[in-house]
């Protein structure tokens, strides 16, 4: 059965915010690696702590980050 996927825009944001990431990482108190793996989606578990701190830096509210694509029902 297929489940959908979550699909984080952090990519997106940074570009809007203007910030690097080196930058977002400091702020956010996120390792530059783990930015990477979010901006690609290469993440599995999501710490809702490191949620809170992305959302703060950018204020911005959780849906503006993350997207729940349902599964193709075709």
């Amino acid at each position: 059965m297929e489940y959908g996927k979550i699909v984080m825009h952090l990519e997106e944001l940074l570009g809007e915010s203007k910030l690097s990431k080196n930058k977002f990482s400091q702020r956010a108190e996120i390792q530059r690696s783990q930015v990477n793996r979010f901006c690609k989606n290469q993440i599995t578990r999501l710490d809702t702590d490191v949620l809170a701190r992305i959302c703060t830096v950018f204020n911005c509210e959780i849906g503006d980050l993350l997207e729940f694509i349902p599964p193709d029902k075709n």
